[in-house]
């Protein structure tokens, strides 16, 4: 059994560079977004806006 909890990024590691499409279909790095205190990232697995 895979032990999901090894998967990606552990707590206080640093996530990969990644690009993905903002809400109006721009592409956002987040390079591009973090800032001088970091970035908060959410995920969240279904939303309904």
């Amino acid at each position: 059994m895979i032990d999901v909890t090894r998967l990606g990024p552990q707590v206080g590691e640093k996530v990969p560079d990644f690009t993905l499409p903002d809400q109006a279909g721009r592409r956002r790095s987040l390079s591009s977004l973090m800032g001088e205190q970091g970035l908060v990232l959410v995920f969240s697995r279904s939303a309904d806006w």
